[in-house]
């Protein structure tokens, strides 16, 4: 088939994946294992049905459901910020300003899940993200097609609809895998079945940008 006359246009919202540095994937598996007992419950402020759900960072305005605490060494934070940088850079947006709201830990067992949800920091715009820091060696059995597993999976929920148009994405997550997304992309997590657990991280970035002036870049 001849291609020389095709060219692609994107339409819609993007998620970008990276891989963690090793030195970052270990110092926050290693805060998290050693100062668990210390760190802050998040549930109040989450409406995963999990019980595990601890923060490592917060930099938002205290209430009774969070107070600002940080957790974190500032390489760590850096590295961070610079992949949402590389995020609004690679979809072209400019003259904004960063946030790092809030930086959590959820520990999933069996038959805990996340319902489908979005995210939001002292703004409503902003990004938000999926870090995979642990994984169970087995999700357990799929009580029907097997052929399609769902079992523990991790699903972004695009706002595109219509014919031909890709409206979710359900990646094949491994350890180190980080996932950026926007605040209003709806997502959630599969319950598993079996031994073991599954742990992530989620971090949020509010942007503060005009959407006007960010309109057309090129």
């Amino acid at each position: 088939m001849d291609t020389s006359d095709f060219s692609f246009v994107f339409l819609g919202q993007s998620v970008l994946k990276y891989q963690v540095p090793l030195d970052v994937f270990n110092t926050i598996n290693h805060i998290y294992e050693t100062k668990y007992s210390e760190l802050k419950p998040a549930n109040k402020q989450l409406v995963g049905k999990i019980e595990k759900e601890h923060s490592l960072f917060f930099n938002g305005d205290d209430s009774p459901r969070m107070t600002r605490h940080n957790n974190l060494p500032n390489n760590v934070l850096g590295w961070f910020e610079s992949k949402f940088k590389h995020y609004l850079d690679w979809n072209k947006v400019e003259t904004y300003n960063l946030h790092l709201n809030s930086i959590w830990v959820n520990t999933m067992f069996e038959h805990e899940y996340n319902p489908v949800h979005v995210h939001k920091g002292s703004l409503f715009t902003g990004l938000s993200s999926v870090m995979i820091l642990k994984l169970p060696e087995s999700y357990g059995v799929e009580y029907s097609a097997a052929e399609q597993p769902q079992n523990g999976r991790l699903q972004i929920l695009g706002s595109a609809n219509g014919h031909f148009a890709n409206v979710d994405y359900q990646p094949d997550v491994k350890e180190r895998d980080f996932y950026i997304f926007p605040y209003d992309m709806r997502h959630c997590v599969y319950p598993f079945n079996g031994p073991g657990y599954r742990r992530t991280l989620a971090a949020n970035m509010d942007v503060q940008y005009d959407p006007i002036q960010n309109r057309g870049v090129s």
